[in-house]
């Protein structure tokens, strides 16, 4: 691979050849920051763990120089925190067993130019040198205008991979911004059950977010716990884990339709339901 940052690294967390790592990736997750793949890609994590068959890579894109800190890190330079970072970030590799982790080095602002091809370059590259069947990455909803900047980059690299070759799922999920406003029908309920110390070690190793002054880890857990909780009304509970996505296949498999447009009509079909709903209720009680 090529990858356009001098600083770009790639860690093998059980020494393999970097070949033998790329080719026995089946599912990537692509995030923006270090703890974001933990954080909406463990179901990936947990199908390919324990299992020789399937592998799981990351990807992260930014360098970690700008991650806000308090606390013990209140001092360190943005050097300091991306070092930190970045191991932090190795280190929830080893945990979970990833098959290869890769942190592409980009600050925010580079990524957020969308006349700046280098972070579709470096993905095209990952993509053609791993070929998964299933990516996770952020959802065109989140409210993260960073989590954003790395989507769009996955969906055109996706687009230049060759039909045949592209990833069979693709899914946006959720990180900043739930995604429990989708309607049922329109989002993927990703089962994350069991494994808890294993979810919790993952999320808990970045301990310069966490006592940074960000509990994500409680966060995570609380989510992933009210997803299944609150999912369905009408019936006791199959798992005590869910974390939702936003199906992007299409997107992945049709050049031709716009992510606006896409997203929009998700919103559309949540904000209809909304209106039928009340609607009916007014009509009830009239």
């Amino acid at each position: 691979m090529k990858l356009h940052n001098p600083g770009a690294k790639v860690f093998i967390p059980d020494a393999k050849s970097l070949g033998e790592a790329l080719d026995r990736i089946t599912h990537l997750g692509i995030g923006a920051h270090q703890d974001d793949l933990e954080i909406m890609a463990l179901h990936g994590i947990l199908e390919c763990l324990h299992d020789k068959a399937h592998w799981f890579g990351g990807v992260t894109c930014t360098d970690g120089r700008g991650s806000p800190r308090s606390g013990p890190y209140a001092g360190c330079s943005d050097e300091e925190m991306r070092e930190i970072r970045q191991r932090e970030q190795n280190t929830a590799a080893t945990i979970g067993q990833y098959g290869i982790m890769i942190q592409l080095d980009y600050p925010s602002q580079v990524m957020k130019d969308p006349g700046d091809l280098s972070m579709t370059d470096d993905l095209t590259e990952i993509l053609r040198a791993t070929h998964p069947s299933v990516i996770y990455t952020h959802n065109p909803a989140d409210k993260h205008d960073t989590h954003v900047a790395v989507l769009v980059p996955v969906i055109n690299a996706i687009r230049r991979i060759p039909r045949g070759e592209r990833p069979q799922k693709v899914y946006g999920c959720e990180v900043w911004r739930n995604l429990d406003w989708m309607l049922d029908s329109d989002k993927v309920p990703l089962d994350v059950r069991g494994h808890e110390s294993l979810a919790a070690a993952l999320v808990g190793v970045f301990d310069s977010q966490i006592a940074g002054g960000k509990r994500y880890d409680l966060a995570t857990l609380g989510r992933r716990q009210a997803n299944a909780r609150y999912y369905e009304p009408h019936a006791v509970d199959e798992t005590d884990g869910l974390w939702f996505a936003m199906d992007l296949s299409p997107l992945a498999h049709n050049d031709e339709l716009d992510i606006v447009e896409y997203v929009g009509t998700l919103v559309d079909h949540f904000a209809n339901d909304v209106k039928g709903k009340l609607g009916e209720a007014l009509g009830r009680s009239a």
